[in-house]
């Protein structure tokens, strides 16, 4: 992996976080119709990103991943669907969890990739819920780390 910088995104981050946000939508929710694409990209900036602290990772100066944490709680992480498979969401997690604590995380169920990753860092499923955050129909698996 190249070097990578992990700093604080503020507001004046937002419109490079949503596209990077976009960017990996498209290339792992494919339950998501482009009408749930646009309603979760507008929450999101008026709404989801204001409720956690941003960490976005740059690799030569460019944001190609984020995440979101509230409390002991990783609520985003999205990594750019041209920079995926190179380690920058495991630096993140591993960023989240020496320097937050982190140690649960919600993921939706039908993501397959994202289940892997989390099961593959050690998060097992506790809870499974029908609806996601925005009522609806995507069910999230709630999923914590091992002791």
């Amino acid at each position: 992996m190249k070097d990578a910088i992990i700093e604080p995104a503020g507001k004046k981050y937002y419109e490079q976080l949503i596209a990077v946000w976009e960017s990996s939508v498209r290339a792992t929710h494919h339950f998501l119709s482009e009408s749930d694409i646009m309603t979760y990209r507008s929450l999101i900036l008026t709404e989801y990103f204001d409720q956690v602290q941003l960490y976005c990772i740059k690799v030569e100066q460019e944001i190609t991943g984020f995440i979101g944490i509230n409390g002991e709680s990783i609520q985003m992480l999205f990594i750019h669907a041209d920079a995926r498979g190179e380690g920058l969401g495991k630096t993140l997690i591993d960023f989240a969890k020496k320097e937050h604590g982190a140690n649960t995380v919600d993921v939706n169920e039908q993501n397959d990739q994202a289940v892997g990753f989390y099961e593959k860092l050690g998060f097992v499923t506790i809870e499974r819920s029908e609806l996601d955050a925005a009522g609806k129909p995507f069910p999230i698996l709630s999923m914590e780390l091992k002791a």
